[in-house]
């Protein structure tokens, strides 16, 4: 087990001598690379932070409107009859929306129910199956100035519902 750590603790250092080695071998200006993939990163963070903003005031408006829990309250009738556990349901909404939310209503459900029970298995699967949507198609579009996106929002949001649904008829299936 030592030798594990030793060798994570000294990859990074050579990764960094490997690529400044190279780097001298193919007689390269390595700081000046360095300094240009700098530059380009934070002009790349000052073109994405204006739709970051907008999205990050987005979720948290969402969050503190408490339109989310009317919505499971509103659909939990019709979640009983078709067997999807009214406990996941905010993990299911959230997650296209927020990672860090998502990650937080999944330590919840583990908290409330444990690690090994069929909705722990459900929460953590969904989180390994689906993708914060929205955040991704905003940040993916905007670094390459993608107005019209077209059905890439539509196509996305059926994949995590297929994830979605697909977690809870597995574990339900395995449990």
């Amino acid at each position: 087990m030592q030798i594990i750590s030793f060798l994570s603790n000294l990859a990074m250092p050579l990764v960094i001598l490997l690529i400044v080695t190279y780097g001298l071998i193919e007689k390269n200006k390595v700081f000046d690379d360095f300094l240009e993939g700098a530059k380009e990163g934070l002009e790349m963070v000052i073109h994405i932070l204006p739709t970051l903003v907008g999205l990050f005031v987005a979720i948290g408006a969402l969050r503190s409107s408490g339109i989310l829990d009317k919505i499971i309250y509103f659909t939990t009738p019709l979640l009983s009859m078709i067997h999807f556990p009214s406990e996941i349901m905010p993990l299911a909404m959230l997650r296209p929306i927020s990672g860090s939310g998502s990650i937080a209503v999944a330590t919840d459900i583990m908290k409330n129910y444990g690690v090994d029970s069929t909705i722990g298995m459900m929460a953590s699967t969904i989180m390994g199956s689906t993708e914060t949507t929205l955040y991704t198609i905003a940040i993916y579009t905007s670094c390459v100035k993608i107005k019209k996106t077209r059905f890439v929002l539509w196509a996305s949001l059926l994949a995590d519902l297929v994830g979605i649904l697909v977690s809870v008829v597995i574990c339900s299936i395995l449990s």
